[in-house]
C-alpha cells in the first residue's frame, strides 16, 4: 500500500493541543481520493460534551455525522479536537448541533451533509435536534429537503 503524506496536517503529527472552549481553527482537511464518486462518512461521538447556557451543567450525547464529500473531507483527529473543544463551551443543543454542521459546510464543502445530536436526559426529557444541508441548485439540495421531510 502506497503511503500519502498530506498536507499541512497538524493534528496527526507531534503533541495534541486540547482547546479549552470552542474553536473550529483546529479542524482540517484533506483531498478526497475518490472525488468522482458518491459516498458517505459517518462519524459517531458518543462522548461528546458542552454545557449549558443558563445553569452551567454538563450536557451529554452522541454526536452522529454523515456527509457525501467532493474535494475535501474532514481529517477524524481534527474532528475529535474540534468536539473536545465545546466541552466548556455553553450553547443549547439545537444551537451546537447548528453550529458544527455550518462548520463543517465552510471547512469541506460537502455535497450533502447531516448532524444529529442525541443529548441524554436531564430534568425527564431528552433532545435530539437534526439539521442537514444539500448544495444548492444540485440534486443533493433535493436529498435535503426529502430527509427533513421524511424525519422521525
Amino acid at each position: 500500500m502506497m503511503e500519502r503524506k498530506e498536507e499541512n496536517l497538524k493534528a496527526l503529527g507531534g503533541a495534541t493541543r486540547y482547546s479549552q472552549d470552542y474553536d473550529p481553527s483546529v479542524l482540517e482537511t484533506f483531498e478526497n481520493q475518490h472525488p468522482g464518486n458518491d459516498y458517505w462518512v459517518r462519524f459517531n461521538c458518543p462522548e461528546f460534551t458542552t454545557l449549558c447556557p443558563i445553569t452551567g451543567q454538563p450536557d451529554f450525547a452522541e454526536i452522529r455525522i454523515s456527509y457525501i464529500p467532493d474535494r475535501r473531507m474532514v481529517e477524524s483527529k481534527s474532528l475529535k479536537l474540534y468536539l473536545f473543544s465545546f466541552r466548556s463551551h455553553g450553547d443549547f443543543h439545537e444551537d451546537v448541533v447548528n453550529t458544527i454542521m455550518k462548520d463543517l459546510i465552510a471547512l469541506m464543502d460537502p455535497k450533502y451533509i447531516e448532524v444529529t445530536g442525541f443529548f441524554t436526559p436531564r430534568g425527564g426529557i431528552s433532545i435530539y435536534p437534526y439539521a442537514n444541508y444539500g448544495r444548492p441548485g444540485t440534486r443533493w439540495e433535493g436529498l435535503a429537503r426529502e430527509r427533513m421531510d421524511r424525519h422521525e
